[in-house]
């Protein structure tokens, strides 16, 4: 999930900072991509490997400017996310997390997302305002999260994406509409000169 203006980390970036933001970008697969549509696979055994994935996706997750990343925004088919509701907060992973609870009260809210980063949408989507989830650390050690306001949005939105479930999916028919039309590739217009 992508920084949402006025919610998370606001500041103006410097030219540096943001030549750093694109790369990290250029790195997470961008819409249409079929690996977003993917349902990914459980992740049968925990093991260093998944240290050092949590470790490389926490940083492109930060110089992309996100709060939260799948495994299949980078092209790995596993059921595995890390994320970070504040900026104080430390950096998540979560191995195969499961959504167990979630509030019938529901909040509707703006969203964007890293893999649609390129064409900077944001949509407005309705979720539980509060959830619990059930999941692994990169260890093998059983966690459960008791979530509510941006951490709940957050996870809802990240464990979609290892559903192959996207924002668009998830919004009000005029907004997917606007959305889409942001992501289709503009024709190049002017004359041609022979």
């Amino acid at each position: 999930m992508s920084e949402v203006e006025g919610q998370v980390r606001d500041e103006q970036l410097d030219p540096e900072r943001e030549a750093r933001r694109l790369q990290a970008l250029a790195q997470v697969r961008q819409y249409p991509d079929p690996v977003l549509r993917m349902r990914a696979n459980e992740i049968e055994e925990t093991d260093d490997s998944l240290t050092d994935l949590a470790e490389r996706m926490g940083r492109l997750m930060q110089e992309a400017r996100g709060v939260g990343l799948a495994a299949p925004q980078v092209g790995i088919l596993r059921r595995f996310l890390v994320y970070q509701s504040a900026d104080e907060a430390p950096v998540q992973a979560l191995v195969n997390p499961v959504i167990v609870e979630s509030s019938d009260v529901t909040e509707i809210g703006p969203e964007g997302c890293l893999s649609l980063g390129a064409a900077s949408v944001v949509v407005d989507v309705e979720r539980p305002d509060s959830v619990v989830v059930e999941a692994r650390t990169p260890v093998g050690e059983d966690i459960r999260i008791e979530a509510e306001g941006l951490e709940a949005r957050v996870l809802q939105h990240e464990i979609d994406h290892l559903d192959g479930v996207l924002i668009l999916d998830k919004t009000t028919p005029e907004q997917r509409r606007e959305a889409l039309g942001k992501l289709r590739p503009q024709p190049l217009l002017g004359t041609l000169e022979v």
